[in-house]
């Protein structure tokens, strides 16, 4: 496995830039070059509070009997029970059992995604996406598939097995993608981000960075998938010429969705395809954090275009389609979690499945939100993060 190393200082000065399009503000300007004018949606919610005292939570994954499962970005997994009560299920900080997690301050590596097998009722398969030290001062993004179930009325995961590693890996901690879905069939796709320093591979078909992957649910390759038996290529792959990928849903009507930043602005929702190019770093509408331009172009022949791209930038983090009763004037929509601009970006989706006009959500809970859920009784989820602590929630939105 090769290894990517460059000088320290290097390696600091793109933690910093890569952190930027996730923490600042994009001048106060809302709106999309794609879709014009951005306004608040209107306040036909209302918000509770399911848990606090969370720790830079990343994602979470809803049980059968009505608790959740989360992911905190430092290292631990807890149990959520419905009164909010949290409980730890495994500490992946500890080293012990599984490969240690790889977390770096200032920058993003961390436990990531967590995600049930659709046969969870009957096989208690559940799957975890994190940056997993290699122990020799690299990490990788790391698939781990684990039995799920409870040891003396504790919930625990057991028979924890690697699946899928990305190659090569690397020092830095920078755009990992590592969110989880599963398709029809029984297979699986999962982001894997250019990892900030290495954008040029992101064109390159002998390696992970900036790709999305499918896998079977065991993490065997699909025989079917676009590059297998092409010389040079990993067979793993599914789509390439992507940045850092943050979400990526199963749509409705069976396509196949997926948000991702861009730098200074460009950031994406795209239809995935097989086999296609989604042009990074050939094209895009963002702008370096220099302030120069990334490529002349902003479509380029081969690539695909964006459905809708966010110029300046929302720095979208999750994603997710609304189905439920709830709130049916949302029925088949499009929500974003957005870091940079502390509000969750709706976005309709149009009878012929494009995209129509975007609103902003939450904006006045001043915080940013890290994850968006449509959970399976109808109301919406949000995760937030906050900077400065294990002060970050899970929130409910019912509605008014």
């Amino acid at each position: 496995m090769r290894n990517f190393k460059i000088i320290l200082s290097v390696v600091a000065l793109g933690a910093l830039a890569a952190c930027s399009n996730q923490g600042a503000s994009s001048s106060g300007t809302k709106t999309s070059e794609a879709a014009g004018r951005v306004e608040a949606g209107p306040v036909n919610y209302t918000i509770e509070t399911v848990a606090e005292g969370l720790d830079h939570p990343w994602s979470l994954a809803f049980l059968p009997d009505g608790a959740m499962l989360v992911t905190e970005r430092t290292g631990k997994l807890k149990h959520i029970a419905p009164d909010g009560t949290a409980t730890l299920v495994h500490d992946f900080a500890s080293g012990e059992e599984y490969p240690k997690v790889h977390t770096a301050a200032g920058a993003q590596a961390g436990l990531f995604d967590v995600a049930l097998h659709p046969a969870f009722a009957e096989n208690g398969l559940l799957y975890i996406s994190y940056a997993a030290d290699q122990g020799d001062g690299t990490n990788t993004l790391s698939l781990m598939r684990f039995a799920y179930g409870e040891t003396d009325g504790q919930p625990r995961i057991s028979n924890g097995e690697q699946i899928f590693a990305a190659a090569p890996s690397r020092i830095q901690g920078n755009h990992y993608g590592a969110r989880i879905i599963f398709l029809p069939g029984g297979t699986l796709m999962m982001p894997v981000g250019d990892a900030f320093h290495f954008r040029e591979e992101a064109q390159k078909l002998d390696n992970h960075f900036g790709k999305i992957v499918r896998l079977n649910d065991d993490g065997s390759v699909p025989q079917d998938n676009p590059f297998v038996g092409k010389e040079g290529a990993l067979p793993e792959i599914w789509s390439y010429g992507h940045r850092n990928p943050q979400g990526v849903i199963l749509a409705a009507d069976g396509r196949v969705l997926e948000n991702e930043h861009g730098p200074a602005g460009g950031d994406e929702i795209n239809e995935i395809k097989r086999g296609a190019n989604y042009g990074w770093p050939t094209a895009s509408y963002g702008l370096d954090y220099s302030g120069g331009r990334i490529s002349p172009y902003e479509a380029f022949g081969g690539t695909e275009q964006s459905l809708v791209h966010f110029t300046p930038s929302i720095a979208p983090s999750g994603f997710a389609q609304y189905a439920g009763a709830a709130f049916p004037e949302w029925q088949g929509d499009l929500f974003l979690s957005a870091l940079a601009l502390k509000h969750v970006r709706h976005v309709d989706m149009n009878a012929d499945g494009s995209l129509g006009k975007q609103a902003e959500l939450f904006g006045e809970l001043g915080t940013r939100f890290r994850d968006v859920r449509a959970g399976p009784d109808g109301f919406l989820y949000l995760l937030t993060e906050d900077e400065s602590g294990p002060t970050s929630k899970i929130l409910r939105v019912r509605p008014k």
